[in-house]
């Protein structure tokens, strides 16, 4: 493991990057738990890249949710149901992962559901040159229906007591800390756990970032026979 500064961690991202050898769009997945800062560096890691010249396609798990009406069939709280019945993982095979992999047409949709609207949606498909790059961030991509989608596998960390307090600070202006702290600790956390239970995603990874402290992260390879 090395800790350095963001832009080394992100300089260190981008060259494993332009290391994969494909010959489609490299697929990108930043993991981890809610809050963890899974968004903010796919974000980083996109803006540089596309300083470097790649063509950058920029989405998010966020926009593979399955309407609000069939979310919560476990009710709003339940961990099981954020594992199981929250992601249209068929949807993102087959709009997104599939067609810029290999044997794909790469023509692709970066997403199928608008959060703000509750709405499924229907975008344009656009074509990918063969030598860009898909930054997908999001919960729970290492699982079984997507681990073998991904050409770069990169797992965010983060001790999920921090992630209550992230939180907190993140959705103050549109949620009580009463109201947060109950969805972490009832819905969010648990369905972490169960995740690492199941599925084992730093087993996956082919970097861990540690980002208890995200301006000194610390980065590497993980461990074989680690599950957490």
């Amino acid at each position: 493991m090395v800790q350095g500064t963001r832009d080394e961690l992100i300089g260190h991202l981008a060259e494993a990057v332009g290391s994969v050898a494909v010959a489609h769009p490299t697929r990108v997945a930043v993991d981890g738990p809610p809050a963890a800062g899974k968004t903010t560096l796919a974000d980083e890691l996109a803006v540089v890249l596309r300083d470097q010249g790649r063509d950058v396609i920029r989405a998010t798990i966020d926009d593979f949710l399955f309407p609000r009406a069939r979310r919560y069939p476990r009710g709003e709280y339940s961990a099981e149901g954020c594992y199981y019945d929250t992601h249209d993982y068929d949807a993102l095979n087959r709009v997104l992962l599939d067609p810029l992999g290999p044997g794909g047409d790469r023509r692709f949709q970066p997403a199928v559901y608008d959060s703000t609207t509750d709405a499924v949606l229907s975008p344009p498909v656009t074509t990918a040159p063969a030598e860009a790059v898909l930054v997908f961030d999001g919960v729970f991509l290492l699982r079984p229906e997507l681990v073998d989608r991904w050409d770069l596998r990169i797992f965010v960390s983060t001790a999920l007591e921090k992630t209550v307090d992230r939180a907190v600070i993140r959705e103050r202006r549109v949620s009580t800390r009463a109201d947060v702290e109950r969805r972490w600790r009832e819905r969010y956390i648990p369905s972490q756990q169960l995740y690492f239970a199941t599925a084992h995603p730093t087993q996956h990874a082919n970097i861990v970032v540690h980002n208890d402290e995200p301006r000194r992260p610390i980065w590497g390879t993980p461990h074989p026979d680690r599950s957490r």
